[in-house]
């Protein structure tokens, strides 16, 4: 808060000395939380003595976690979670953090971890899954990059490869609203889910499985995949467009552009109800017409178990919203 009153001030003598000619720096102020974590003392009472994580181990056994001194074997008390302080002694250091994993994984977990204007838990199990996840992507790319080097990017709008290009472009549309709204917690999500999308394609593409189409599909959602976690992975993400043969800086890359086409919901997913319980899914074309939605949910096991042979007395068709068959 102090930083902002201090902007505020030098902005408004600026402005009177006829250097600027706004009143304001900012348009508002976003609160981010606070990076907390687990206490750990030795001794009771005023008398007891904070000690830091990097001094204790942790045993967890039959669900129950004890610390330990690592100089004697002591146990010490692990107290609440709160933010961190100097005094208490609950400072993890940044350098050790960027000395063991690297600067994008304790960047990539800080992000990942909770909502921007929540307190963020620093956790060794949650820094190491991000630190999984950078090696993850490096091995998937670097693997697959000698392929993905022979042909040029383009989404598919058809075949196989169709669905690796809409869940790309559809990240990449999910991700830009999450970043506008600062919410990097839900574009981490996101992207998680991509890369789980991409592992089998990548896959196929280092084993030289895939034809040249589905190649430049899989090159395309790759490129998106490494340009939207580059401002949380800038070290990875050059890493990676440097192994596909771009030249330049992924920093200084446009940002991509999704295809409207790869992004529109064309298809609707409907409750069927027989008798007005819910005994299936129906996903259909959206634009489907009553009489083919119809026979769709007729051919579905559960209402074919469910008619034993018998025709329906009625079906009911609300479009693009459920479906009701009557026995």
């Amino acid at each position: 808060i102090l930083h902002l009153l201090y902007s505020r001030f030098f902005t408004r003598a600026m402005r009177e000395t006829g250097h600027v000619n706004v009143s304001e720096p900012f348009k508002s102020l976003f609160t981010q939380g606070m990076v907390v974590h687990e206490t750990y003392k030795l001794g009771e009472g005023a008398n007891g003595q904070w000690v830091a994580p990097a001094d204790i181990r942790i045993e967890e056994k039959d669900g129950v976690r004890k610390a330990y001194l690592l100089s004697s074997g002591e146990e010490v008390t692990i107290g609440s979670i709160e933010k961190m302080s100097k005094s208490k002694k609950n400072v993890v250091d940044p350098d050790d953090i960027i000395a063991s994993y690297g600067a994008d994984t304790a960047r990539f977990f800080v992000l990942s971890d909770s909502p921007p204007d929540r307190d963020v838990i620093w956790s060794e199990a949650g820094v190491e899954g991000a630190h999984r996840f950078v090696q993850r992507v490096w091995r998937l790319i670097s693997e697959a990059s000698d392929k993905l080097q022979t042909v040029a990017p383009a989404p598919a709008k058809e075949g196989d490869a169709k669905a690796i290009s809409q869940a790309a472009h559809k990240t990449l549309q999910a991700v830009q609203g999450d970043l506008d709204k600062l919410a990097f917690n839900k574009a981490v999500a996101r992207i998680y889910e991509l890369v789980n999308t991409l592992a089998n394609p990548l896959t196929k593409v280092a084993a030289g499985e895939a034809d040249a189409a589905y190649t430049a599909a899989v090159r395309n959602a790759s490129e998106i995949l490494i340009q939207i976690v580059a401002p949380m992975t800038p070290h990875l993400a050059e890493e990676c467009w440097s192994a596909l043969g771009n030249s330049g800086l992924v920093a200084q890359a446009p940002w991509p552009v999704f295809e409207p086409e790869l992004v529109a919901e064309n298809e609707v997913t409907m409750p069927v109800q027989i008798n007005g319980k819910k005994r299936a899914e129906l996903t259909i074309a959206r634009d489907a017409d009553q009489t083919t939605v119809s026979q769709a949910a007729l051919e579905l096991d559960a209402v074919k178990t469910a008619l034993q042979g018998q025709s329906p007395k009625k079906i009911i068709v609300v479009p693009q919203r459920i479906v009701n068959i009557v026995i």
